[in-house]
């Protein structure tokens, strides 16, 4: 079945504020509590050291970016690929998690210890969610996005 281009449109733009919303809310979270953030980091045994705060600092803050440029509609492409990227890591750090058998929280939406703990339907939800971002990379055409309303509203 070929999708229209309206249905495209609409598509892309359900899957880019469900995204969008999810990045936002789960950078937050993080940018909230940069200290439980960075031990869920560091409970996932991959990064060295030196990296786990660094890394607990800034993914939040790409996390925010990512999910506003979703939700506004700017610079979609970019942020749609960032977003496939960070889903992509995750995906890794999930299945390296659930294969060593590690018994942890994983820090997506909540920084608390006694989060529920990592297991295989994380990975179902990221692989889908994974799905909807190449989607919206692939077929978002920026017609809903705030630069192309401003766009018709104040033409050059």
């Amino acid at each position: 079945m070929k999708l229209t281009s309206s249905a495209t449109d609409i598509l892309s733009l359900c899957f880019r504020m469900i995204l969008g919303v999810i990045f936002f809310y789960a950078g937050l979270i993080k940018i909230l509590d940069p200290q439980g953030f960075a031990l869920a980091v560091y409970n996932y045994h991959i990064l060295p050291g030196f990296l786990v705060n660094p890394v607990a600092v800034i993914l939040p803050w790409i996390e925010v970016i990512a999910g506003a440029g979703l939700i506004l509609g700017i610079l979609v492409p970019g942020a749609s690929l960032i977003v496939s990227g960070l889903l992509a890591v995750f995906l890794g750090a999930l299945v390296a998690t659930l294969v060593r058998g590690l018994d942890i929280s994983c820090g997506c939406f909540n920084t608390s210890e006694e989060a529920d703990p990592i297991t295989w339907m994380y990975l179902l939800r990221d692989m889908a969610l994974l799905g909807l971002a190449v989607f919206v990379f692939f077929y978002d055409r920026g017609r809903f996005g705030i630069v192309n309303m401003m766009r018709k509203r104040y033409p050059s």
